[in-house]
């Protein structure tokens, strides 16, 4: 009996994905922007990941793109200040296909806890703007790396970060979250100042942009919303119908270029 199941799984899901398509909208934003593409190994466009790489992720929080590693093959490290998240992240690769090894580090990154000229490949998302010195924390992700390593570093943009300065509690503006805005031209200049050459520049994703603005929707005791929360489903919902709409693909273009939730930069090390 669930051998049967089993094989029917697959039309199951997409059955249930017809039905409720809203609940699939981070699935779908990930794949309009080319994020853990199983068939090319690549963590982002431009950015792939094979067996032979050695991998550090700094600032791993959950552990998406070390475990999308870890199934690539790679040797991983996955860094991270909060040991919850480590314990997370380990816990999110068991039963899983091996990678060639898969080391948690807990860090703060300064300095990093690895040997000089170790990784191929180096991710930092969203971590500069909460460190105390984004220079010294780029100067350690540059030690790690070999001569031609490829970096993917990202931060919040700053058109969604100043809505959040109005909304956000004070907490947010400070130690440990958010201790700085960096502008799109400011981001560029300090990557580019610590001997890193860009390759790539990209944005994502408007809806998490409001998604994130509208999570601040919440009354009473917990002032921020939460998944499943009405707000946030009916935004799921409208991002849903609009993706199916004839000129759904170029407004959701047009809106991430006005207000995306990040900004990436592709990078590398000189050989």
């Amino acid at each position: 009996m669930f051998r049967k199941l089993l094989r029917h799984f697959p039309r199951l899901l997409r059955l249930y994905e017809k039905c409720r398509p809203h609940e699939f909208v981070d699935r779908w934003e990930g794949e309009r922007f080319g994020l853990f593409n199983e068939e090319t190994h690549e963590l982002l466009g431009s950015f792939p990941i094979g067996s032979a790489d050695i991998v550090v992720d700094v600032g791993c929080g959950m552990g998406s793109a070390s475990i999308f590693a870890a199934d690539c093959g790679a040797e991983v490290y996955a860094v991270d200040v909060d040991p919850r998240a480590l314990a997370t992240v380990e816990r999110r690769l068991r039963g899983r296909k091996p990678a060639r090894s898969f080391q948690t580090l807990l860090s703060d990154a300064n300095p990093l806890p690895l040997p000089d000229g170790l990784a191929t490949r180096i991710v930092a998302q969203e971590v500069l703007e909460h460190v105390d010195d984004p220079r010294q924390f780029l100067a350690e992700l540059i030690r790690i790396g070999q001569p031609g390593a490829l970096y993917l570093l990202a931060v919040p943009d700053p058109a969604g970060e100043k809505v959040h300065k109005k909304l956000a509690p004070e907490s947010y503006w400070r130690k440990p979250n958010h201790l700085r805005i960096l502008e799109r031209e400011e981001f560029t200049d300090l990557v580019r100042d610590s001997g890193l050459t860009i390759e790539k520049r990209m944005s994502y994703s408007f809806f998490w942009s409001m998604w994130w603005i509208l999570f601040w929707s919440g009354e009473g005791e917990l002032p921020a919303g939460a998944p499943g929360t009405p707000v946030l489903t009916h935004w799921n919902k409208t991002w849903a119908e609009l993706r199916k709409t004839r000129n759904g693909p170029r407004i959701m273009q047009a809106l991430d270029e006005l207000l995306p939730k990040t900004q990436i930069l592709l990078a590398r090390k000189a050989a």
